[in-house]
């Protein structure tokens, strides 16, 4: 048996009559809200504003330095044919002998710099320091003043064992000591510094003591 529906209850019968009554519904919500709201505040903008005109300045044309040109290359020398050229104006021929051995340069001067020079066997004075010690003389100021301590001397012995040159690297006032440690080490005889069983120059650095008994 077949159910009746009831058209008072058939939702498919109200449909379109459900979406006229809602688009009409909203059409008449937003024509209520333009006109409850249509009047609103804006902020006023000043009218008297000042427009400044911007001068356009004209930029000067800068002209480009031409560069000079580049120098012209030299000539290859050509032979001249002419027998008008004199003898003296053409260059001579020359002969190099790369066999010959060039002398030796000569020795730099002694300007009483400190060099090193590499040795085997350093030099010492015969007898000792002690021997440097005996010939020292103490300065009478130096002793009236109480000065004791050590001046350091580098001395140039050469190969004869004689000191040539010195240099105070450390003094001791200006009481007389360097110029008495001067005195005495030059008063000693050196063995002189052995470099391949050859005696050699060198500068060696001697400490004298002062010291009051």
């Amino acid at each position: 048996m077949a159910r009746i529906k009831n058209p008072e209850v058939d939702l498919r019968l109200k449909y379109k009559k459900v979406i006229e009554f809602t688009l009409v519904l909203s059409l008449l919500l937003c024509i209520f809200m333009f006109q409850a709201f249509k009047k609103f505040e804006h902020e006023k903008t000043d009218s008297n504003i000042e427009v400044q005109k911007i001068q356009a300045e004209e930029i000067p044309q800068t002209q480009q330095e031409k560069l000079p040109p580049p120098p012209s290359r030299p000539a290859i020398p050509i032979e001249s044919e002419s027998e008008d050229i004199p003898e003296d104006a053409t260059m001579e021929e020359t002969d190099i002998d790369f066999d010959e051995v060039p002398p030796p340069p000569p020795p730099p001067p002694d300007d009483g710099q400190i060099q090193f020079i590499p040795y085997d066997e350093p030099p010492h004075p015969i007898g000792g320091f002690t021997a440097i010690q005996k010939k020292l003389k103490y300065p009478e100021i130096a002793r009236k003043a109480g000065i004791e301590g050590t001046v350091i001397i580098y001395a140039k012995i050469n190969t004869q064992g004689i000191v040539i040159n010195t240099k105070v690297v450390k003094p001791l006032g200006n009481s007389g000591c360097n110029e008495a440690a001067i005195k005495a080490i030059k008063q000693v005889r050196w063995k002189p510094a052995m470099q391949r069983d050859k005696p050699v120059t060198v500068w060696v650095s001697v400490p004298v003591k002062f010291k009051l008994r």
